[in-house]
């Protein structure tokens, strides 16, 4: 009979573990960027600020799990988040996003069919917009403004995107350094 009584009591228990769990987890939505923030601690590994003479277009942070870039594996995740400082066209965007591929040498063929994903994706962008790529598993999804915008499963997609500012071969090396957390003067 003692037995009977025990089961009983670790069964409730483990009912109202259970209920507690999917009630914490209930209001986590992975919808909006704050959700998941959330969830767990991201670590700044760099910022920067992206300007064009004396025009501040955009400031952008590097985020991961880790404090780390380059991933070191799957279970990390990452945010690249752009917070813009001027309106920019979702056509424009696109259009200097396909430039900064050719700049890196990246064949047309690996990244033409992604570009219609992104027009449907990307919005126009206005003074104080942010724009931001969440990783995991090498899976992306775009954030705007904090809420889901789309997703693009192909796991090669999110380094191509972050090669823009990370890759050795970057237009903009300095920008790299800083969002690296790469202090040249050190």
């Amino acid at each position: 009979m003692f037995k009977f009584y025990a089961r009983l009591i670790v069964i409730i228990m483990l009912q109202q573990f259970i209920t507690v769990q999917v009630l914490a987890t209930d209001d986590i939505k992975p919808d909006t960027l704050d959700n998941i923030l959330k969830e767990q601690v991201y670590i700044p590994v760099g910022e920067t600020t992206f300007s064009v003479l004396f025009w501040d277009l955009y400031k952008s942070k590097l985020l991961t799990t880790s404090g780390k870039y380059p991933l070191k594996s799957t279970n990390e995740k990452l945010l690249y988040q752009i917070n813009y400082l001027t309106d920019i066209s979702s056509e424009d965007l696109i259009e200097r996003t396909v430039e900064q591929w050719q700049h890196l040498g990246v064949p047309r063929i690996n990244f033409q069919h992604y570009l219609p994903m992104l027009e449907k994706m990307w919005p126009d962008i206005k003074e104080g917009d942010s724009l931001s790529l969440y990783v995991i598993n090498n899976k992306s999804t775009f954030y705007f403004n904090n809420n889901i915008i789309g997703k693009i499963d192909q796991q090669e997609f999110s380094q191509l995107f972050l090669d823009i500012w990370l890759s050795t071969n970057t237009s903009e090396p300095k920008l790299r350094l800083e969002l690296l957390g790469i202090n040249k003067d050190e």
